[in-house]
């Protein structure tokens, strides 16, 4: 088996928060179409960061003014990215 993508991983803990399956889960949904409050954000990120053995730089009290874009899946996969190329 193939080993999954960090896009493939991240859209997986999403939807598994939102309710929903991977497929519905698209790169342009922000987490308030998929109906993901401030406490299922925090929950989602705790995820990230077990999954990838990273630490996001966020403020759970003020999520949109950290350094990390969550404006929509695909930013979210992109910062995700980057954290995990910058262990290295």
């Amino acid at each position: 088996m193939a080993e999954q993508s960090v896009q493939d991983k991240v859209i997986a803990i999403i939807a598994e928060q939102a309710v929903l399956e991977p497929s519905d889960v698209t790169l342009t949904s922000t987490l308030e179409d998929l109906g993901i409050d401030s406490l299922g954000l925090v929950e989602s990120i705790f995820s990230i960061e077990e999954e990838f053995d990273i630490s996001i730089p966020f403020n759970a009290n003020e999520p949109t003014a950290g350094d990390f874009d969550i404006t929509n899946v695909q930013a979210i996969i992109t910062g995700i990215e980057t954290l995990v190329s910058e262990q290295v």
